[in-house]
């Protein structure tokens, strides 16, 4: 009896061993953190997917590629980019996923995978979509369900838009960020009492003052703060400003709602605040520094040798007016000896201070010889008639003339918590003593 002859392990046929990668995807991340989630279902599919082809040399490669909580609609997905990494690495053979979708929504972004993958001989296959991404048919039938994918990913934002329309037509607040003034309880706004006194604070302040520039000091003076906690700047006020959620709208797309939560703001208040932003901003800078002169900007120093900045304020129609040291308006006062100074007050010590200089022996001796440069036969007494003219002159002068006159006489004024220093230009006091020199007195003939 004959018998067959059996192959040897020398001639038995070897089997190419196949890489395979495991790709899951979920775009939320509601219920990941259960004990078993979206994410280890699909895979658990794809395991027991690669393992009745392991006769075919298919194993497992041990990294997970595991994507929760990102949408399909794009690429920059963490373990995606990993997984892209290690193809061209050389690391992969075969892509698994549980649909097709998992990969990506879009036909674009699949067209860039699918480029990926031929140029580093990578397939990938679809446990509950049978076909082969090698042939012609196949990839066909690739298109055709990503097209199909694309179209329910469209179909879907389709949805969500038109559901957020439809409930913010209803007057209902759709989720995000909640403003100054309101916090968020049973997926509704409800007034924080103690913000929405900041926000009431910022809307009567600008309405006062008609500048966001000249409320920022005033704020940060008095500790009112953003929804992060941050100081507020021109930005955080325009922006609240313009928020219809604190006088009890909805805004969507163009067309303003009555909302379901309370108003901060009254209808009066916000179009007071409207009309004077609709009005232009040169136009109201302008009015602030006609209104608001600064005689003292830019020569005023504070203990720390830091220029104060004119700032003001509106109440009940008139108008208080302060120079505010730089660390009090950027918010990081530390122990700042001097914070604010009424504007009235140090103007008129400098100018009293000023006059009296003025009268001084010293000062006029000082002054004759710096305008004896240009005029050799002015005179002593001369010199001390001109200046003395400024006395009766000063409360007729326009602001303006007297914010020239002042920055012509003074250098510098240091201001700390015991008194001011003031510094006077020479060459400014013999240029003013010329000008104010009486009719008819001119140079004299040599």
């Amino acid at each position: 009896m004959s018998r067959r002859p059996q192959a040897s392990a020398a001639t038995a046929p070897t089997v190419r061993k196949i890489r395979c990668a495991v790709y899951t995807r979920k775009s939320t991340d509601e219920g990941l953190d259960k004990e078993f989630n979206s994410l280890d279902a699909q895979r658990e599919s794809c395991e027991a997917y690669v393992t009745s082809q392991r006769a075919e040399g298919w194993v497992l490669v041990p990294d997970r590629y595991d994507d929760g909580g990102i949408s399909g609609g794009t690429l920059e997905r963490p373990a995606l980019q990993r997984l892209l990494r290690d193809i061209e690495a050389g690391r992969v053979d075969v892509i698994v996923v549980y649909k097709i979708d998992r990969l990506s929504r879009s036909l674009m972004h699949f067209a860039k995978l699918v480029e990926v993958f031929d140029a580093h001989n990578v397939t990938f296959v679809s446990v509950t979509q049978s076909f082969n991404t090698t042939t012609s048919m196949g990839r066909l039938t690739l298109n055709i369900l990503l097209s199909f994918a694309q179209f329910e990913r469209e179909v879907i934002g389709e949805r969500i838009r038109d559901k957020v329309a439809a409930s913010k037509a209803r007057g209902m607040w759709m989720g995000g960020p909640p403003p100054l003034g309101y916090e968020v309880k049973d997926r509704k706004l409800v007034i924080n009492d103690a913000e929405a006194a900041w926000v009431r604070r910022i809307f009567s302040g600008f309405v006062e003052t008609r500048s966001a520039t000249k409320l920022v000091p005033m704020l940060q003076a008095e500790g009112v703060r953003t929804k992060t906690g941050r100081p507020v700047d021109k930005g955080a006020i325009y922006k609240l400003l313009n928020n219809r959620l604190l006088i009890g709208e909805i805004a969507h797309k163009g067309n303003v709602y009555q909302g379901e939560h309370a108003p901060i703001i009254s209808r009066r208040v916000w179009d007071e605040a409207h009309e004077i932003m609709a009005e232009s901003t040169q136009v109201r800078a302008n009015e602030n520094r006609s209104e608001t002169p600064a005689l003292l900007r830019g020569l005023i120093f504070g203990p720390d040798g830091r220029a104060l900045s004119p700032s003001h304020t509106r109440k009940h129609g008139k108008i208080y007016r302060y120079y505010v040291a730089q660390s009090v308006l950027k918010g990081t006062d530390n122990g700042c000896l001097v914070r604010r100074i009424a504007a009235g007050e140090i103007e008129t010590a400098v100018i009293d201070q000023v006059r009296a200089l003025l009268r001084q022996p010293e000062v006029v001796m000082g002054t004759w010889r710096a305008a004896r440069a240009e005029d050799r036969d002015l005179t002593e007494a001369e010199a001390r008639e001109a200046l003395e003219r400024l006395d009766p002159l000063w409360d007729e002068l326009f602001p303006a003339e007297q914010a020239r006159i002042v920055r012509l006489l003074v250098e510098r004024v240091d201001v700390s918590p015991t008194g001011a220093d003031i510094r006077l230009r020479l060459e400014g006091l013999a240029s003013l003593m010329r000008d104010l020199r009486p009719p008819g007195v001119e140079r004299r003939a040599a």
